[in-house]
């Protein structure tokens, strides 16, 4: 039986003992995945322990007093919005109801990323409508950077307000190229 499955895999088979493995075809494939939104060492700090402090070998001293009420209101605030939504504007680039609208928006998908690294797309069915947006901007101008970047290719996209995700801190590197070895192997 032959299967196509990452070299980790085929190491892991090896490792348990599920019988010989012999290596057909190596290939490398370039993949493009989202760069992160936020710094994920930052993630369950908070501010006012990171800030700078001679005490912790920084040139700067900042010192900051504020009341125990301050504290725990922000604490709460925090609590309170962590499913708070982040309303702002994608671009509509498939949106169309015919038989064929399922095959078509998965194209549609396909073709953008393709053309467009490192913008996020969505689809979505909403009965009877297959849709597909791009982008996640928090202004209407933004969008429309987007929007006459994709005229060519999508000649009906439109701007849409939507709730978005958090957009990429680093609008300059939205994407990160990772290279995976895919390797055909016989069991």
């Amino acid at each position: 039986m032959k299967r196509v499955i990452f070299t980790v895999t085929a190491i892991a088979a090896l490792i348990l003992g599920c019988g010989s493995i012999s290596a057909q075809e190596v290939r490398d494939t370039v993949i493009y995945r989202m760069a992160a939104t936020v710094d994920s060492t930052l993630v369950g700090s908070s501010i006012l322990d990171i800030m700078p402090s001679k005490s912790k070998g920084n040139a700067a001293d900042v010192n900051i007093i504020q009341t125990p009420a301050t504290s725990e209101g922000l604490d709460k605030y925090i609590i309170r919005n962590k499913d708070r939504v982040l309303t702002g504007y994608r671009v509509r680039i498939f949106f169309d109801n015919k038989q064929s609208a399922r095959v078509a928006s998965e194209n549609a998908v396909e073709t953008f990323t393709k053309n467009f690294h490192g913008i996020p797309t969505y689809r979505s069915y909403q009965s009877p409508f297959f849709k597909v947006t791009a982008g996640d901007f928090r202004t209407k101008s933004e969008a429309m950077v987007l929007l006459r970047a994709v005229k060519g290719l999508f000649p009906s996209a439109f701007i849409v307000k939507e709730n978005i995700n958090y957009p990429a801190a680093d609008k300059s590197n939205t994407f990160v190229t990772d290279t995976i070895r895919i390797t055909t192997v016989e069991l």
